[in-house]
């Protein structure tokens, strides 16, 4: 069972405070909990306006499958004009018995 975590490492430079940048990482999160079927949370940098960390996991019957998942969740992030993607990695945990 393959599973794998996407890393994401924005700049939201539009943001004025915390409120502002809560807005948007929400917005990215719940956004693709619900349209990918993903665990999604912002994992670092919480208490900087203009920057975020967001994981992303997904798990499924095979890789190409949690690959096509999380290659959708990453190109949802790149698609929105309000954050500047810095970076991103991922990280796979193969569960084969």
């Amino acid at each position: 069972m393959p599973v794998a975590a996407l890393l994401v490492e924005l700049h939201i430079g539009d943001s004025g405070s915390l409120k502002e940048k809560r807005a948007v990482v929400q917005h990215l999160l719940t956004t693709s909990r619900r349209r990918f079927g993903v665990a999604a949370s912002e994992v670092e940098h919480h208490d900087l306006w203009q920057r975020a960390r967001l994981g992303f996991a997904a798990v499924g019957s095979d890789a190409s499958h949690v690959e096509d998942v999380l290659d959708s969740v990453e190109r949802f992030v790149w698609s929105h004009p309000e954050v500047d993607v810095l970076g991103a990695s991922r990280h796979w945990l193969d569960l084969d018995d």
